[in-house]
């Protein structure tokens, strides 16, 4: 399951980001360089390591982490949350990240050629759609 969410994926589509972004207190001056960013995302997984890495002209962002394994991790907006990642019952990649603002970050696989990534904090949903590139 892990080798599908592999490869790398670039921004397709964006639906209520900024809103997202308020929900998780993000500032002002980020939100607005944040949402006019169209950012790639590549998966590895090596063993049972994950790496997630966001690209974009502005910042790139990192995270390794182990299913079901709870760790502290710095967002790319520079929140400091406890986030764990598992993968449920249907193949999707969730990340739920605890701090100030709970949220929750679902991936999902979309004929294997588009990433689905629903974000949740409050009452806000925000989706982005990713297609791959490799």
């Amino acid at each position: 399951m892990a080798d599908k969410f592999a490869g790398t994926w670039a921004l397709d589509m964006s639906e209520n980001f900024d809103e997202y972004m308020k929900a998780v207190e993000v500032n002002f001056v980020t939100r607005k360089m944040a949402s006019v960013l169209k950012p790639n995302v590549i998966i590895s997984v090596e063993g049972d390591a994950w790496t997630l890495k966001t690209e974009s002209t502005l910042k790139t962002s990192e995270t390794t982490f182990k299913l079901g394994q709870e760790y502290e991790e710095t967002t790319a907006d520079g929140r400091t949350v406890m986030t764990t990642f598992t993968l449920d019952n249907e193949g999707k990649l969730i990340q739920e990240q605890k701090g100030k603002v709970p949220s929750t970050i679902t991936r999902e696989l979309i004929d294997n050629e588009t990433l689905l990534c629903t974000c949740v904090a409050k009452d806000v949903t925000c989706k982005r759609k990713y297609k791959k590139v490799v």
